[in-house]
């Protein structure tokens, strides 16, 4: 689906401890500035003690002004109630770095989404450790850059990266980047990198899980995406789904099968994390989807 920016629409995230009064504080402090709420999102986790979590997509007249009032506002009453929140402007879009090693179809499904305008970002960027996907990118005029990383080369790979990516860059997407990423990188872009794994396969860890899978005769296989921690594939939880299979699919059927669902988890969670629906809380994420 073709997606059509709006110049004036602003997304606010927010949260902080439940308590009488936050949604019509909320509520209000937009209507002082003149904001059109256009949807109105909010979930909590006691209704007594509990945290609150809100979404709020509104359109703003005289943009650059009011946007920066907006913010100004926010900053203070932020302060009455300890909320921590983030605005954003829809008019101005994200910058995405995709990281990728051999395989193709995470990122040929990302790439197909931003050349038809599924997903509105920017992509300054691909970073990879080998060399097999250049012509394929470029192909897109994207700028392609390998840094092949070893034992002994991984800390100057990494620091390549980010000097490749410093100011550049506001999100790190792994599209079956096979290298662990240390925790001095995933400090520059906390809850910013965004992998997909195999899931629904927890006793096939390493490599070659398919094989492992079919031997087993499992009857689902699914695909996860996180936002990146020092724990390895144990970050918050942004999308997962799932397929049905069974004892007449090969290995190759399998492979074939969890490829399907693995670029579709990583782009339906690429989307929900540029349009701002994305709330993280200790190791769970909040969807407003």
């Amino acid at each position: 689906m073709h997606k059509k920016m709006n110049k004036n629409r602003a997304n606010l995230l927010l949260s902080c401890q439940e308590k009488p009064g936050i949604i019509s504080t909320v509520s209000n402090f937009l209507l002082e500035h003149k904001a059109n709420i256009v949807q109105f999102d909010q979930h909590t986790t006691d209704p007594q003690s509990g945290t609150i979590f809100i979404r709020v997509a509104f359109d703003l007249e005289d943009f650059a002004s009011s946007f920066m009032k907006l913010e100004q506002g926010l900053a203070l009453i932020s302060q009455g109630h300890a909320m921590n929140w983030r605005l954003s402007n829809e008019n101005k879009k994200k910058r995405m770095a995709i990281f990728v090693s051999r395989a193709d179809h995470c990122l040929m499904e990302l790439l197909w989404r931003w050349k038809s305008e599924e997903i509105l970002v920017d992509i300054p960027m691909v970073i990879s450790n080998h060399p097999l996907l250049r012509e394929a990118v470029e192909a897109y005029d994207i700028p392609f850059y390998h840094i092949p990383v070893s034992a002994e080369t991984k800390e100057e790979a990494e620091r390549r990266a980010l000097e490749l990516m410093k100011n550049k860059v506001d999100f790190i997407v792994l599209a079956r980047y096979m290298q662990i990423l240390s925790p001095d990188f995933i400090s520059r872009y906390p809850n910013r990198i965004i992998n997909i794994h195999h899931s629904f396969l927890p006793a096939f860890i390493g490599a070659n899980p398919y094989e492992r899978a079919f031997e087993r005769g499992v009857k689902l296989i699914g695909a996860t995406a996180h936002y990146v921690t020092n724990d390895l594939d144990e970050g918050p939880i942004i999308q997962q789904d799932v397929l049905r299979v069974n004892h007449r699919y090969t290995t190759e059927e399998l492979k074939v099968a969890g490829r399907h669902v693995e670029r579709i988890v990583l782009a339906e969670a690429v989307s929900w994390h540029i349009e701002d629906k994305v709330l993280t809380h200790g190791n769970k994420t909040i969807v407003f989807t």
